[in-house]
């Protein structure tokens, strides 16, 4: 059946390839972004489908529209852009989560909250399961985004319970691929980016954190079908790659691959980074059947080949 869905942060990373497979299934889209992070080069080829619009708009701010479905991607993911405007990010979080769920009340639309691992803080378990309430510091540098994600969850579970707001809400872990933003600071994309100009590769701490990989389309795919789950199944959710990687190995495997002249170059590890990030998926394999299929050396040759064309561009 064809459906009318809002996406919100359409022009981000994520946002934009959530477009296009929506569009492939022959849906209707409307991309909502003020291009805060996102960018129209993710879009713009889109742009000329008929069932494809484009709105500038800030979620901050009331919206009215009529959909069926609304993805809330709306938010800085990276740390270099959520702590460049703190204030900014809290406020998309809590006042866009309040503005997409009111308009979801109105139009009594379904509506999926892209929240994220970071809600669990410096885990003191791994995996982490959705049980798990986290360990948040909440004046840290990455409160702005942690404490945002979290307030926004606490939105969405109680506009579900007063107001009967259909809701789904899904903890995205470390997510990487193609449209990734070069300078967003994530370890992927530092590493391919530096791996590709022969620069020192940064490795902050000894690089024996742990980080979980999924790719962007494997991600793409487990949202659509957690969306698509009957309403009494709300989450939150795990979403992601539970495959665990030393940073620093992730590092060699990319000079390796780019054949690189790079070198390792070791700095003090950031406040609050924490040591282990790795998901507990047996709720999602259990509701819609999902797990990611795409090998880490795969996605990898495909997000570096995005950005040695980015790069000479």
């Amino acid at each position: 059946m064809k459906k009318k869905i809002l996406v919100t942060g359409g022009a981000g990373f994520i946002g934009s390839h959530l477009c296009e497979k929506l569009l492939s299934m022959g849906h209707e889209v409307i991309c909502l972004d003020n291009f805060f992070t996102g960018q129209k080069e993710n879009i713009i080829h889109l742009i000329d489908n008929p069932f494809f619009e484009l709105i500038r708009h800030d979620v901050t701010m009331p919206f009215f529209i009529e959909v069926d479905e609304i993805y809330n991607l709306a938010c800085p993911a990276s740390p270099v852009h959520y702590q460049h405007n703190a204030i900014k990010t809290i406020k998309t979080s809590v006042m866009g989560s309040v503005n997409m769920l009111g308009l979801a009340k109105r139009i009594k639309a379904k509506i999926l909250q892209a929240s994220t691992s970071e809600v669990y803080g410096i885990p003191d378990i791994s995996p982490q399961p959705e049980s798990y309430w986290g360990n948040v510091n909440p004046i840290g540098p990455r409160s702005c985004y942690d404490e945002g994600k979290r307030c926004a969850e606490s939105l969405f579970i109680n506009y579900h319970i007063q107001n009967n707001v259909k809701i789904k809400i899904l903890r995205i872990f470390n997510t990487y691929g193609p449209r990734m933003h070069p300078n967003d600071g994530r370890v992927v994309s530092n590493f391919i980016v530096q791996a590709i100009q022969n620069k020192d590769i940064t490795i902050y701490g000894d690089g024996s954190q742990t980080r979980s990989f999924c790719f962007v389309d494997d991600l793409v795919d487990g949202m659509i079908k957690f969306m698509d789950t009957p309403n009494d199944v709300i989450g939150p959710a795990n979403i992601g790659n539970p495959e665990e990687y030393r940073i620093i190995d992730l590092a060699k495997k990319i000079i390796d691959i780019t054949n690189s002249s790079s070198k390792l170059v070791y700095m003090p590890l950031p406040q609050d980074d924490p040591s282990q990030r790795k998901p507990d998926i047996t709720l999602v394999k259990q509701l819609i059947h999902w797990q990611p299929t795409t090998k880490l050396i795969d996605g990898l040759n495909k997000t570096i080949s995005y950005f040695h064309k980015t790069l000479k561009t």
